[in-house]
């Protein structure tokens, strides 16, 4: 059961320390060391049978350090084993000791914060570390996803403080947007239903039941189309004011706005935009 609690650690003096369990992890990770090490395993051994054949042998303490060295850190399980490298022989053994200490904490980490108990509690340490997550979403739509702010390499302090600002605000608009857009979006629009069926806040989080059927069904409970937040801005973009010039030039020129459409109507009343020529 997912599941986190406090420990206290002479090493970290005043500060708070949250432990959290995930079983999910834990049977992730157990999973994958066998396979890993035997990868690696596999590798080095080819290692080891290159320094033991009759043609072209390979020698040398520094060529079969790189070779092996380009393994381990392909795999990352250099820790879980020993080397011996001489100039003529290669020769390695799992480190049992280091891959038992290793699952017995499979599925754990830990959370360290100097903010007090009585301002954020362990389950709200664990929240606030998970939604980091939410800040790097909010630097991949300001660079490629959603708002394209292209490199500008300033030099001048007040320039690159107005040019932070500027992304600040525009990613302020779209989170904004986003929020009341939700539920013809395929974001989660029901966000306490999805947290309560949630076992733990360790847990991993979940989508709700409603943002489960608009994936599945790709259409809202009205039966409107659902869209990602680049597709909707795409179709409101095609609302536009023409300017109208009639045949009979005793008419005079007019404006007029494209009709729109039952779900650029939605869109609007969601946002509370009223559409008006002036």
């Amino acid at each position: 059961m997912s599941k986190s609690f406090e420990i206290a650690h002479p090493d970290f003096p005043g500060r708070r320390l949250v432990a959290c369990f995930n079983p999910l992890l834990a049977e992730e990770r157990a999973r994958k060391r066998p396979d890993l090490l035997a990868a690696t395993e596999k590798q080095l051994e080819k290692i080891a049978a290159a320094t033991k054949r009759a043609r072209r042998p390979l020698r040398g303490k520094q060529n079969i350090g790189l070779r092996a060295g380009k393994v381990l850190n392909r795999y990352k399980m250099g820790k879980h084993f020993q080397l011996r490298i001489e100039e003529d022989s290669f020769h390695y053994e799992r480190n049992k000791s280091n891959i038992e200490r290793e699952q017995s904490l499979d599925g754990i980490y830990v959370i360290r914060t100097s903010v007090g108990a009585e301002d954020l509690s362990s389950h709200q340490a664990v929240a606030t570390y998970k939604s980091l997550s939410g800040v790097e979403r909010a630097f991949r739509s300001l660079k490629t996803v959603d708002l394209h702010v292209r490199p500008i390499h300033h030099r001048l302090p007040d320039r690159v403080r107005a040019h932070i600002l500027l992304c600040m605000l525009a990613y302020y608009v779209e989170w904004h947007m986003r929020q009341l857009l939700a539920p013809i979006l395929f974001d989660d629009h029901d966000k306490p239903q999805a947290l309560a069926a949630r076992a733990s806040i360790v847990a991993p989080a979940k989508r709700s039941a409603a943002a489960q059927r608009k994936a599945a069904t790709r259409k809202t409970d009205e039966g409107m189309k659902v869209h990602s937040f680049q597709t909707l801005l795409g179709d409101l973009a095609t609302i536009v004011k023409n300017r109208i010039q009639p045949k009979d030039k005793k008419i005079p020129v007019f404006d007029m706005l494209t009709t729109p459409t039952a779900l650029q109507h939605h869109a609007f009343d969601l946002l509370g935009i009223t559409l008006r020529l002036n």
